[in-house]
This record gives structure tokens, C-alpha cells and sequence, in this order.
């Protein structure tokens, strides 16, 4: 097996299960799906995780997919495949909510009990379990690792084209110039907004997890902040195909990142404004029944604000591992 490399940049590739499965040790591994209105892929992916890295071989201890407000078939699907369903807001209902992929996250952390925890996202086309077991490597083999990012050529597929490397629009229109700007150290990660990622829970419960698309930059930051560089890593997983959004839509994943770097800005007294900045959203679309007279265009205004949720270590409680976490 090649050496782990000094720059924590690796390719899935470099290790098997049956490898990472020798150096697991006394590590309980959890693995959290969070989901909502997946019912399409879901069910294959859970199937590939539980027949290859649960029942061939015990790498993961716990599969779980936790069910953000779907009003599709996306819970049964994945217990019928195998899963263990969490359901984010029964886990969380004494806690004020948290809105998008962070609640999910937070709950996915909350729900399990792992010493190391992978996430992997539930609109997964053609989903291979390497996925799993690149993310995995890196904590398994190499002690000092905290936090592992995945990273992918992710096809940008069209009507009538393909763009190979098309995919991650607002990873390099926002989340990368945000980053050369204010955290350059952190320049070298290839997918800062990844939603593929694996870390340890005594730093994952540790760091505050945010709202929205705002969630996954965030985590890298303040694991950053946390941890150090040093701790940090990244594995090439290859190739990830999924459903992509609109220009509208990211347009408001975008607002919600700035957000949440503004946040992070703030927070270390790098900006001193007193005023945060606003947080609803003016877009324009194409016709609609609001079209403005003579301009063929609808005024759309969205609410972007960011929140987030304190550490999970700030509000565990005894009770905690019976189901619910209590404030």
C-alpha cells in the first residue's frame, strides 16, 4: 500500500476494505445518509454499503439515514434496503430547528455513536462503495487525520452535452475565491463544498454546524480553525454523478455561502461592522404570472439568513444515547 502522502492528498484507490478493515481496530465506524426526497437512489446506495462493507465485511458498524421532512417514499425505501432510519426532527424536537442539510447533519452526528463518522449524500448516481472506504482511509491508517474530504470530477450533463468537468459552479464562482481570499491555507482543497466527508467525533462534536448550503464550508473552516491544517485531508474518489440545480437556485446556495464566510469573518474580528449584512435575496426570473409590466420578468425574493447549532458537546446530556437530545 503507498505511503500516506505528507500533503494528505490521496486517491481512494491506495487502499481496499479488506485493508482498512485490518487497521480498524477497536473503531466503531458510523455511517449517516442525510436525506430528503431521494427515494430514486437512496435504496441502491444503502443496498451496495450494507452488502459489501456490513455483510461481507464488518467495516461499518451502523448505517443510518436520516430522514430530512421527505414527503416521497425516501424512509421506506432505505429501511427496506437495509438502513437504520433517524428521523431528524423527532431527534431534535427540543431544539429549536435547523433548517436544510445541516439539521440532517446535525442529527445524523446526534442519532449515532460512532468514533468516526462518514457522510456520504443520498442523490448519488451509480454509487460505489470506494466512495466509503476513500473517506474512511486516511482516519484509519494515519492517527493524527481529523477530518477527510472527499473530491471528484463531477460531468455538467445537459439536454444535448456533456461537460466533463462542468459540475461545482459555485465552488469555484464563490466557495473558492472566498477561500484564496481570507483562509489561502485553505486554497488546496479541490472540493471545499464536497458533500462526501468523514471525520472523528471528538472534533466533529466540537465545531458548530450551519444551516442550509452554508453547512459543508463552514465545517471545513472552523475544523480548521480547530485542528489545524495538519489534520486535515483529502481523497480523490473519482467521478460523481448526480442531479444538478438550477441557475436560480444557485444563485441562493451562493448568498447562503457568503453568509456564512461573513460569519466566520465576524466571528474572528476580521470584519467589525456592528450591522450584519441582509439576508433576503432578489432574483429575477423569466415570465410568471408576477411578471413586471413590460420587462417579462417576476421578482423572486428569498430568505438566505444562515443559522447554526451550538456543538453537540454543548448540549449533550445523559439521555442523549436513548434517542432524543435534550437541551
Amino acid at each position: 500500500m503507498e505511503a500516506w502522502s505528507v500533503y494528505r492528498t490521496a486517491s481512494a484507490s491506495q487502499w481496499t476494505a479488506d485493508q482498512l478493515m485490518a487497521a480498524k481496530g477497536d473503531n466503531r465506524i458510523s455511517l449517516v445518509i442525510p436525506a430528503r426526497d431521494e427515494e430514486a437512489t437512496v435504496g441502491p446506495i444503502v443496498a451496495a454499503i450494507r452488502r459489501h462493507l456490513i455483510e461481507r465485511l464488518p467495516l461499518v458498524d451502523e448505517l443510518v439515514v436520516v430522514d430530512s421532512r421527505s414527503t416521497d417514499r425516501t424512509a421506506a425505501v432505505a429501511a427496506a434496503a437495509g438502513a437504520r432510519i433517524v428521523d431528524q426532527d423527532e431527534l431534535t424536537q427540543d431544539l429549536p430547528p435547523l433548517e436544510g442539510k445541516g439539521g440532517a447533519l446535525w442529527a445524523g452526528l446526534a442519532g449515532t455513536s460512532g468514533d468516526v463518522i462518514a457522510f456520504v449524500d443520498a442523490d448519488l448516481r451509480e454509487f460505489r462503495t470506494h466512495f466509503v472506504v476513500g473517506l474512511l482511509g486516511p482516519l484509519l491508517l494515519d492517527p493524527s487525520v481529523a477530518f477527510v474530504k472527499g473530491f471528484y470530477h463531477r460531468p455538467l450533463i445537459g439536454a444535448t452535452n456533456v461537460e466533463p468537468d462542468g459540475g461545482g459552479r459555485v465552488t469555484e464562482l464563490a466557495a473558492r475565491p472566498l477561500l484564496n481570499l481570507f483562509w489561502p491555507e485553505l486554497s488546496g482543497f479541490v472540493q471545499p463544498l464536497a458533500g462526501e466527508y468523514a471525520g472523528r467525533r471528538t472534533a466533529l462534536e466540537r465545531i458548530p454546524i450551519v444551516s442550509g448550503y452554508g453547512v459543508d464550508i463552514a465545517m471545513l473552516i472552523d475544523l480548521f480553525e480547530l485542528v489545524g491544517l495538519d489534520a486535515l485531508a483529502q481523497v480523490d474518489l473519482g467521478e460523481r454523478l448526480h442531479r444538478h440545480q438550477s441557475t436560480e437556485a444557485l444563485g441562493r446556495m451562493s448568498a447562503q455561502i457568503i453568509l456564512t464566510v461573513w460569519s466566520r469573518l465576524y466571528r474572528q474580528g476580521r470584519v467589525t461592522t456592528a450591522a450584519p449584512p441582509a439576508s433576503a435575496l432578489t432574483q429575477f426570473r423569466r415570465g410568471g404570472a408576477a411578471a413586471l409590466p413590460n420587462l417579462d420578468r417576476e421578482i423572486v425574493v428569498s430568505d438566505v439568513s444562515v443559522h447554526e447549532r451550538p456543538p453537540l458537546v454543548e448540549l449533550r446530556d445523559p439521555l442523549a444515547g436513548q434517542g432524543r437530545v435534550p437541551v
